[in-house]
């Protein structure tokens, strides 16, 4: 399904803030994968999925989703396959506009776009149904601006809208990470079902050890930019934060690691 390939960026290339983010990283995804990628500040964790993403471009290497090669296709073209959830909650909405005027944006990504603007009755038994999915009451408040929604209300939300048109991946970049610890699980919990419900490819990235071993088929750890430790199935479900914080430790040469990684 995802094919990276010996995918390299550097960023200030030739000064003296010349900054390896990503070293000679290969990583390839089955369809159905749901990995979780961990690692300490300035592994290359967020610089990996914006290079899959186009925010970065490569300087070496090669991307690949589905058969199709995304080199070469700028970051808008590029969103028709992908589906992304930010740390942020304020991002990957659009605050002024209606919670059902946000989905119908969603819903039309990568089609054409006329001048007349409406949501159709179609689409509003459809966003209906969807949004009653996330048991938080926001089906009866489809005309409701965003920026009247809570960080929790629209982090579910900016989920909801990424997964709409069934992306053949779906980035979570720390997407609970700036919730409180509540919310944060019941985000969780819904990506956790709409993944698994419609069988999604997905990369999240979190600095929570927990998080990364209980969560997702697939585990794999980076540090200074490469990838130290990639586990599945059986060998990934044993695994405790003690282990992983002893393989972090022994393969990366760190011994310090930020708390963050340690919270349950």
């Amino acid at each position: 399904m995802l094919k990276i390939t010996s995918l390299t960026k550097v960023f200030n290339p030739g000064t003296i803030n010349e900054k390896t983010a990503l070293d000679d990283v290969s990583l390839h995804l089955r369809k159905g994968d749901f990995v979780t990628v961990i690692g300490g500040n300035g592994a290359g964790k967020s610089t990996l999925l914006n290079c899959v993403a186009g925010v970065y471009r490569q300087e070496m290497g090669s991307i690949v989703l589905d058969g199709q090669k995304l080199d070469r296709l700028p970051e808008h073209k590029r969103a028709k396959y992908l589906g992304r959830v930010f740390q942020d909650p304020l991002m990957g909405t659009a605050a002024d506009m209606e919670i059902q005027e946000n989905l119908a944006l969603a819903k039309r990504r990568g089609q054409r776009r006329g001048l007349k603007w409406n949501v159709t009755a179609k689409e509003k038994t459809e966003f209906y149904e969807k949004l009653s999915s996330l048991g938080l009451g926001l089906e009866d408040r489809m005309s409701v601006k965003v920026r009247l929604l809570s960080g929790g209300q629209r982090q579910a939300l900016t989920l909801l809208m990424a997964i709409l048109n069934t992306p053949k991946l779906l980035l979570l970049d720390e997407h609970t990470a700036a919730l409180d610890p509540k919310t944060a699980r019941k985000v969780l919990e819904l990506s956790e079902h709409f993944i698994s419900e419609m069988n999604l490819t997905c990369m999240m990235v979190t600095h929570n050890m927990r998080d990364a071993i209980h969560v997702g088929n697939r585990l794999i750890m980076m540090s200074q930019g490469r990838i130290i430790l990639d586990v599945r199935g059986e060998e990934k479900k044993q695994l405790t934060v003690e282990q992983l914080v002893h393989l972090f430790s022994s393969r990366s040469g760190e011994e310090v690691i930020n708390d963050r990684m340690l919270l349950g």
